[in-house]
């Protein structure tokens, strides 16, 4: 039975958790789709620092790169296959429009299509491992694994 204490301030609640000293971490957090989506975040950070701000590809890749973690987290705790499946399907979808930002960003001369290279490879393994995640939460798999056939998408 774990020990709980709460303080009460006038300006805030705050919940004490003892084994709060410990490292902690939400299922999302262990999915290697997660984590290959903070590290695309980590890698276009000097590529939107070095454009300029008045390109609106800058403000479009910061936005759908964002879009592709907080998606997964929130699929990744919905109770339903078709909740988590259309979380996991927007998180593709940002994770397709950044490669298009980076494709944008190639057309206008921004950069280089060597530069972009790594970004978009990081990207395929987002987009690959999330077609895998929407597979496995789909009825429509399961509905043919049960009839002992399966389908192609």
């Amino acid at each position: 039975m774990t020990n709980w204490s709460v303080n009460f301030n006038l300006t805030r609640i705050r919940i004490l958790n003892p084994s709060s000293l410990m490292h902690t971490s939400l299922d999302h957090e262990k999915l290697e789709v997660y984590q290959a989506s903070l590290e695309f975040i980590t890698w276009t950070i000097p590529l939107l620092e070095r454009l300029p701000a008045s390109a609106s590809v800058r403000n479009q890749l910061d936005r759908a790169s964002t879009s592709v973690p907080l998606n997964i987290a929130e699929g990744n705790g919905k109770f339903t296959s078709p909740d988590r499946c259309r979380f996991f399907d927007n998180a593709r979808g940002s994770a397709l429009e950044s490669g298009a930002c980076l494709d944008v960003m190639v057309a206008k001369r921004f950069v280089s299509v060597a530069k972009v290279q790594a970004g978009k490879a990081v990207l395929v393994k987002i987009v690959s491992m999330l077609f895998g995640l929407i597979r496995a939460n789909s009825d429509l798999r399961r509905a043919s694994k049960l009839s002992g056939r399966e389908t192609t998408e």
